[in-house]
């Protein structure tokens, strides 16, 4: 059974419930949360600062750096920074057998290039550990080959059956079109 007890006091109207919620909200106003990157970015920052990028920025830029030869056999491991103020650190360099000596002849070139992607003086010299590469390199880009020319029959009847056209550049590229049919031909 239901009872009703007797209200104490009459509902608001709609207007004095709109002029309620217009000067006091029943929730919270939801806000998000700030992003995690705006309090991280400080201490990273000062990490980068103390302990710089490491190899990571130069495994994806590699390639470039040391030429395509070079970075299907080598690889950075890590920057040793110098306990000497004022000092470029050392870069680790892993080495797939006799490259080493190729490295050691190009110490300077890949120096400079580490200056002008890390800095001046960030990397002053190298250091080469000869061993198994952690990463296998991606394999040589296939070259299509070349496919061979027409024999002298064929040649001639394509000649034949364009002989009616007028001489021009829709001429050759029916002549170049009907090569590359007849080569696909067994």
């Amino acid at each position: 059974m239901f009872y009703s007890l007797p209200m104490r006091r009459p509902l608001p109207t709609a207007e004095e419930a709109l002029e309620i919620l217009k000067r006091r909200r029943t929730r919270p106003q939801f806000r998000a949360p700030p992003p995690a990157g705006k309090s991280l970015a400080p201490l990273l920052k000062e990490l980068d600062k103390r302990f710089g990028q490491g190899p990571a920025a130069l495994q994806t830029r590699w390639r470039e750096i040391v030429g395509e030869t070079l970075a299907r056999r080598t690889e950075p491991v890590r920057i040793i920074k110098s306990r000497t103020a004022g000092e470029g650190g050392t870069l680790e360099l892993r080495v797939d057998g006799p490259v080493a000596s190729l490295i050691q002849h190009q110490a300077p070139q890949i120096t400079a290039r580490l200056d002008l992607l890390l800095g001046r003086g960030a990397v002053t010299r190298l250091r080469i550990v000869q061993g198994p590469l952690k990463t296998t390199p991606p394999p040589a880009p296939v070259r299509a080959r070349r496919k061979p020319p027409l024999d002298a029959a064929r040649e001639r009847d394509l000649a034949e059956g364009l002989a009616s056209q007028p001489e021009g550049p829709l001429k050759d590229a029916l002549l170049k079109l009907g090569r590359g049919v007849l080569r696909r031909e067994p």
